[in-house]
């Protein structure tokens, strides 16, 4: 649990780097190596956008997959068709994809996404796109 902590207080500083921990509440829920695949980790996070919330944009370096748990959010990497994404709808980003828009699409009612990683261990979670 100690490295789950620490994990995320990393987490949220680099998040933050990017926009999204500024405007939202990021929370550590899970993190393990994989041991089948060397140097890499899984990690969960939640994040809870407040209304009219949105992320600078940004890439994950990782396989990223989101699943929305309340409200409605917009996902879209470059090059990529706007998604407006409801409770139990998912969105997915290639390690290579800059994930352009990312926000809460209600401007009076939070949302909340389960954010799965898996990436290089110990590698930041989201850093600022290098457009």
């Amino acid at each position: 649990m100690k490295a789950l902590k620490l994990l995320t207080t990393v987490l949220l500083c680099t998040l933050s780097t990017a926009g999204i921990a500024q405007q939202s509440d990021v929370k550590g829920i899970f993190q393990t190596d994989l041991s089948d695949i060397e140097g890499r980790e899984a990690v969960v996070l939640e994040v809870v956008y407040p209304p009219g919330a949105a992320s600078a944009s940004h890439r994950h370096n990782a396989h990223t997959f989101v699943y929305v748990l309340e409200g409605t959010v917009e996902m879209q990497v470059a090059g990529g068709e706007l998604k407006k994404l409801n409770v139990g709808q998912t969105f997915y980003e290639t390690p290579n994809d800059i994930h352009s828009v990312s926000r809460n699409a209600s401007d009076t009612e939070p949302a909340k996404i389960l954010v799965f990683f898996i990436k290089m261990k110990d590698a930041p979670a989201s850093v600022p796109a290098d457009d």
